[in-house]
């Protein structure tokens, strides 16, 4: 059997803003659609459910974000996740300039959860609290090439 990864999916309180977050970092939106009917029914198992939706791909062309805001049900807010939660974390990028890519973010009101740190000389990087409360780790590689 072969496998290969496509995307991650994050249900967001509001599709425009967090596009914006997302394409101010680098990333391309590929594609928008509304979805509802039987198809989106069984295949994500919610009855009635309709949602814009955006698909975005990083500039490597590797890493895609699908992006939902459900119209119908409501959107059941939750706390925002903690590093140590189970289930679905975070998403990592890998940044050119950590700096750069924060001072982005904060135009977007999105700072880190404590500060940056360094990992063993390899890598200089940060967790940030995103649009929705999504848990987006920047990374910049210290040894570059």
């Amino acid at each position: 059997m072969s496998i290969k990864f496509e995307n991650v999916g994050i249900a967001v309180r509001d599709l425009e803003a967090t596009i914006s977050f997302f394409t101010d970092l680098g990333l391309t939106v590929l594609g928008r659609d509304e979805v509802s009917g039987e198809w989106t029914d069984t295949a994500v198992g919610l009855d009635g459910n309709h949602a814009m939706i955006a698909m975005l791909q990083t500039p490597d062309g590797h890493g895609r974000l699908e992006l939902f805001e459900y119209l119908h049900p409501d959107a059941i807010e939750t706390e925002p996740t903690l590093p140590n939660e189970i289930g679905m974390h975070r998403v990592a990028f890998s940044v050119d300039n950590l700096d750069d890519a924060l001072a982005i973010a904060a135009t977007h009101g999105c700072f880190p959860l404590r500060g940056v740190a360094t990992y063993q000389d390899v890598y200089k990087l940060t967790y940030v609290r995103g649009p929705s409360g999504i848990i987006v780790m920047l990374a910049e590689e210290l040894q570059k090439n």
